[in-house]
């Protein structure tokens, strides 16, 4: 090769070197990104099915009134009547089933023990205990979604989410704003006092028939005309000579639980819807429906017969 030659082809590599030390290098991008956040969900237990509330009916049987089956039931005639959109409360056909629980009510038993009453389930769906959401990590390079680790149930473990979300609040809500208080777990409201009643004895005289399951009550001997007293305060919810066997009754109301019954008075001196008060006088003693002057007297407890001496005070 001649040296003009050798010259030239230094020439050009040296150009071509220079040329390649000039250029940048190719970008190369991170694929690395954080783990993906886990976000943790608590099994509930397997046995947890969806609350029910049970509505209780009452099927008519042959010879029953309204009245009779509210005081079966320890209820008002007047409130069964309105459950049930009776516009005339003396007439009520056999087979006829009666709503004998208030609307909206959840009862505890699945079946009553009075007969001719049915319980009928109606399903409630628990609403969810916290709303779903899903989080995303947004970086240059790609979007990760959370993944679900589920971990048994219990109580640490619902403890530990329930502070992950006010943690989560927390960071979420500008400093001074108001935060909505977190939902309490629900509890039953407490049932107020209902074994508290003073009862006193509502008439003066004999007891010449204690109390059995067939009498539901006791009989208790006097004069005509003699005072007849309620037994605790409350509210008269019947008065009147609607019920067959009992002449002209008194029925009152002093909770939620119990209902006195006085029975075959000669005479009423309340009216439906009144007040009275622990020993006020109610009545006068009578025969109405009966063969001799007596009061016929029943306590009960949420619509079931109880004996009352074992309510009134002794002597």
């Amino acid at each position: 090769m001649t040296m003009k030659r050798k010259v030239l082809a230094i020439g050009l590599l040296l150009a071509f070197v220079a040329g390649c030390a000039t250029k940048q290098p190719a970008p190369v991008a991170d694929r690395r990104s954080e783990p993906p956040p886990v976000m943790t969900l608590v099994e509930a237990p397997a046995a947890d099915k969806p609350a029910e509330a049970v509505v209780k009916v009452h099927v008519v049987q042959k010879g029953e009134t309204l009245i009779a089956v509210a005081l079966q039931h320890g209820l008002d005639y007047r409130e069964l009547a309105a459950w049930n959109n009776i516009e005339n409360v003396n007439v009520i056909r056999v087979g006829q089933e009666l709503r004998v629980s208030a609307p909206g009510a959840a009862v505890a038993s699945s079946a009553s023990e009075s007969s001719g009453t049915v319980a009928t389930p109606l399903l409630i769906t628990p609403a969810p205990l916290a709303s779903e959401s899903q989080a995303s990590v947004n970086s240059a390079t790609m979007k990760v979604e959370p993944r679900a680790v589920k971990v048994p149930y219990s109580d640490k473990a619902l403890a530990q989410l329930e502070a992950e979300a006010r943690a989560s609040l927390a960071v979420a809500v500008p400093s001074g704003a108001l935060v909505p208080a977190a939902p309490s777990v629900l509890t039953t409201p407490s049932r107020a006092d209902d074994e508290g009643i003073d009862w006193v004895w509502p008439a003066k005289g004999k007891v010449i028939a204690a109390y059995t399951e067939v009498s539901k009550g006791m009989d208790i001997s006097g004069s005509l005309g003699l005072p007849v007293l309620a037994a605790a305060s409350g509210k008269v919810v019947y008065s009147g000579t609607g019920l067959r066997g009992y002449g002209k009754l008194v029925i009152i109301k002093h909770n939620n639980t119990y209902l006195s019954a006085y029975a075959h008075n000669h005479s009423i001196l309340v009216k439906e819807g009144q007040e009275v008060k622990k020993g006020q006088k109610i009545a006068e003693m009578g025969s109405t429906d009966t063969e001799q002057v007596k009061l016929h007297f029943e306590i009960r407890k949420q619509g079931k017969p109880v004996d009352p001496s074992k309510y009134l005070p002794a002597g």
